[in-house]
């Protein structure tokens, strides 16, 4: 069987990891991995380094498609992606391809994908994320594939209603918590080793992206989080992960930039990677932003999140999270409430750290 994994950005190929590792182990699966989307783009941390130093060959890597990150350049790296994957598909010989998430960039190689008549495999689906154009795609995702591996009951219940059938739909659990049940996380001296980032002391972990559906607010965004992360780091050390490609991602990657110019307890990075993401995550005070792993990798850890604006508005929320406007006050008494409030420990919605397994048995089978 031929098994081709699509990988867009950091995001999706850290989530992956297990299940990039059982193909390759498995005898009876012929693996091949596409990186495009961000990957080989210098401005998002060139991240195909990361996928190199997991040990793993793709055996087609795709030029940036995005040239310029507003409405028309997004639009314009879609066509661009879709033209790029309608060459590979003519000459590419898949039985399956397994797609990841919502984004522009997975929406358009599989949507290039359809006339060949390939079987797609869509991971997450069935989420909600109201702040996002990512819900649209994710839900044109969904429509497009035939097996359906979804990170939890509800979102499994969500694409019977979306496709009208329970037919190749799966509750397999989350890959990110494969992930976290398999990897030996950093401690605090190994992450300042590798990072040199000390995490014994308290630390903000912010990863904030922009709100696609109100492009609108951005700079309103800005004045907010600008506030919010300069009193934080009055108190805290503060370590963000930078933007994804994203309309205005390039923006607000550089305003945060400059900021950590003039504040010496802020840290900015383009990419942690799985590893140093997860021991992070497991490591800091709190995480405050609109990411996706606040909801699930966060949950594992029972790690208090202060969720900030609409992004992930419609997901799954676990008592670890707190919600907020994208207010200064709201946030900030968010930050005192996780502070100072006794974290309820409550477990999570995702599985149980063997979604892997059961994607490639349901890959064999169905």
């Amino acid at each position: 069987m031929n098994i081709t994994v699509l990988t867009s950005s950091r995001a999706d190929f850290g989530i992956q990891l297990p299940l990039l590792r059982a193909l390759e182990a498995d005898p009876q699966i012929r693996l091949s991995l596409i990186a495009f989307g961000s990957h080989a783009d210098r401005r998002y941390g060139y991240t195909l380094d990361e996928i190199i130093a997991q040990g793993f060959s793709p055996a087609r890597v795709l030029p940036p498609a995005l040239e310029v990150d507003d409405a028309a350049g997004i639009s314009s790296a879609m066509g661009r992606t879709m033209e790029q994957f309608a060459s590979i598909w003519r000459d590419h010989p898949v039985d399956t391809i397994v797609a990841l998430g919502d984004r522009y960039e997975m929406f358009s190689a599989v949507a290039a994908a359809l006339p060949f008549g390939i079987r797609i495999a869509h991971l997450h689906g069935g989420e909600t994320t109201l702040g996002a154009i990512d819900n649209a795609f994710r839900h044109s995702l969904t429509h497009m594939a035939q097996l359906h591996f979804t990170a939890a009951e509800p979102y499994r219940q969500r694409v019977v209603q979306l496709t009208g059938s329970d037919a190749g739909v799966f509750n397999t659990g989350a890959l990110s918590i494969d992930n976290i049940r398999t990897m030996h996380l950093l401690d605090a001296n190994g992450f300042n080793e590798r990072f040199g980032i000390d995490l014994s002391r308290p630390t903000a972990l912010v990863t904030v992206h922009p709100e696609t559906v109100n492009t609108h607010d951005a700079d309103l965004h800005w004045e907010v989080l600008h506030t919010v992360l300069r009193e934080l780091a009055g108190t805290l050390q503060v370590l963000v992960t930078l933007p994804n490609a994203d309309t205005g991602g390039n923006t607000l990657r550089e305003r945060i930039r400059g900021l950590c110019l003039t504040l010496t307890e802020m840290h900015a990075v383009d990419s942690l990677g799985a590893l140093g993401y997860l021991s992070c995550l497991n490591l800091c005070t709190f995480m405050l932003g609109n990411s996706s792993s606040g909801y699930v990798e966060a949950s594992f850890f029972n790690k208090r999140v202060i969720d900030i604006g609409d992004r992930q508005a419609g997901r799954i929320v676990t008592p670890n999270i707190i919600r907020t406007p994208f207010q200064r006050d709201p946030i900030m008494q968010a930050v005192h409430r996780a502070l100072n409030e006794p974290m309820v420990l409550s477990g999570h919605p995702y599985g149980d750290g063997h979604a892997a397994e059961r994607m490639i048995a349901h890959l064999r089978t169905s």
